[in-house]
């Protein structure tokens, strides 16, 4: 799959295609339903599918830090379309300028001259361009319109699991919640995160619980708190643990990262490339008054993660070498695992 920045980038080669447009977080089932319209009209026409993206997402560039938290990163989620069967993806900037387009001028630029498009593949809640009056009713008219230079539109089949719509707001909901096998199934597969891994403080290892850092990006998170997790080292090993996600203020931290302990794991892991897959949501955001209280919560996790991880495989639920992982339906412990720590404090982030 090929991935192009930007309409300059655009050649000869990649006009005539089928298309879809939208921010494809998650790339969830709802998602994969569109791309499975997509290649069905690609099939028919003897055309490539290509998605049409925007970096940063429309939302985040109008909300800032008050946009929904991601799913996906971009890395992540252009690996998911080429699984999926896309043959390139459009990723546009959306700034300024791409912004004030009219609705017009978008379909013009980007769909005619850009890509000719042959088919589109749209919500029929679908808006665009700057006044908004963009949406599938005028697709449908200027594809018409412009005759053997147009194209034909469709509108997107809602996708529903157990009699309700499968959405990245839904599964950002689901995760928030500590429901990891209800946002599986909404997305197909385990939810993952994945990093290299960094030097940090190294203060895991004054305690004898070291752990490997993946460097979060400063948007806002779709999960924070404390996990038991199954992890993927380099080879394709899957190992279980525990994982503090979040900002780590009791150690004067502000910067997101993802802190990993690999249960009875002992191997250098710096620059290598990670894949964790949360499991069970132990608890939530504490802010500890010392380190002394933090490391005895830390025990206390650790002990949670591995009666859930450990016990749970020990006893023939599904292993860790594929996807079949012991995802939890609903949080292990409460908002604040005890009140000796929770009480009175507001509710910020540990380093677990």
């Amino acid at each position: 799959m090929e991935v192009i920045r930007g309409l300059h980038n655009l050649r000869d080669e990649h006009r005539g295609c089928v298309a879809t447009i939208g921010n494809f977080d998650g790339v969830h089932r709802g998602h994969q339903a569109i791309l499975d319209q997509c290649r069905e009209q690609a099939s028919k026409l003897c055309l490539p599918v290509a998605v049409v993206l925007f970096e940063p997402q429309p939302r985040e560039f109008f909300a800032g830090d008050q946009a929904p938290p991601r799913l996906t990163r971009l890395r992540e989620k252009v690996r998911l379309l080429g699984e999926s069967g896309v043959d390139y993806v459009l990723c546009l900037p959306f700034n300024e300028r791409l912004r004030s387009l009219t609705a017009v001028e978008f379909i013009d630029r980007v769909l005619v001259e850009g890509l000719g498009v042959r088919h589109l593949v749209v919500g029929d809640d679908f808006r665009f361009g700057c006044d908004r009056s963009g949406d599938f009713s005028l697709l449908a008219e200027e594809g018409e319109r412009r005759g053997r230079e147009g194209f034909g539109v469709e509108h997107t089949r809602t996708f529903t699991l157990d009699d309700e719509r499968v959405s990245s707001t839904r599964v950002r909901t689901l995760l928030a919640s500590g429901n990891f096998a209800q946002a599986a199934r909404m997305l197909g597969r385990p939810y993952r995160l994945d990093g290299r891994v960094v030097a940090d403080q190294k203060l895991g290892r004054t305690i004898g619980v070291p752990t490997a850092n993946l460097p979060l990006p400063r948007l806002p998170l779709a999960l924070r708190g404390v996990y038991a997790v199954v992890t993927e080292i380099p080879g394709g090993k899957r190992l279980p643990g525990v994982a503090n996600i979040g900002c780590r203020p009791t150690v004067g931290s502000d910067r997101p990262v993802l802190e990993v302990h690999l249960f009875d794991y002992d191997g250098d892991l710096y620059g290598q490339r990670l894949t964790v897959f949360p499991c069970a949501r132990l608890r939530g955001e504490v802010k500890f008054d010392d380190f002394t209280a933090l490391k005895r919560q830390i025990m206390a996790d650790l002990a949670r993660a591995r009666r859930f991880l450990v016990e749970y495989l020990a006893a023939g639920e599904p292993g860790l070498a594929d996807d079949s992982l012991p995802l939890a339906s609903a949080p292990l412990a409460r908002e604040a695992a005890t009140s000796e720590f929770s009480a009175g404090r507001s509710a910020d982030h540990d380093d677990g």
